[in-house]
């Protein structure tokens, strides 16, 4: 491989998420025509029922021509999911792990009945 080839699959520049069982990486490479692109790597661990393991990889390439579509769709997404749900999570995992904290650190309050909506109507100047 000349050192041509080499150079082209350095990282630029790199940043790291670790985000629970997940880690994802961001990193600038450059084109053999010596433009920038972007790589985003999702790392997953999975441990064996003997102790050792392995990790998953997904990995998106993006090309400048395409970051303007891609930001607009993310953040349309995002927002999406957080104007629908909250920016609570509430995933089942966490719902165990909120619900073990609550009985330990609160006494236990009969709450009333939200039957009829769990919405809170909050005005924009108390924002």
């Amino acid at each position: 491989m000349s050192e041509r080839d080499l150079s082209d699959q350095e990282e630029i520049h790199s940043k790291v998420l670790r985000a629970g069982r997940r880690t994802y990486f961001f990193d600038v490479r450059s084109t053999k025509a010596g433009d920038y692109y972007l790589t985003i790597t999702e790392s997953k661990k999975f441990t064996h029922d003997d102790g050792s393991f392995h990790y998953k990889k997904h990995k998106i390439y993006l090309y400048k021509e395409d970051f303007d579509a891609f930001k607009e769709n993310v953040e349309e997404m995002m927002d999406f999911i957080i104007n629908e749900k909250g920016s609570e999570v509430i995933s089942e995992r966490h719902q165990k792990d909120f619900k073990k904290e609550e009985t330990e650190t609160e006494p236990e309050i009969e709450k009333p009945s939200t039957s009829t909506s769990s919405f809170t109507d909050v005005s924009f100047e108390d924002i």
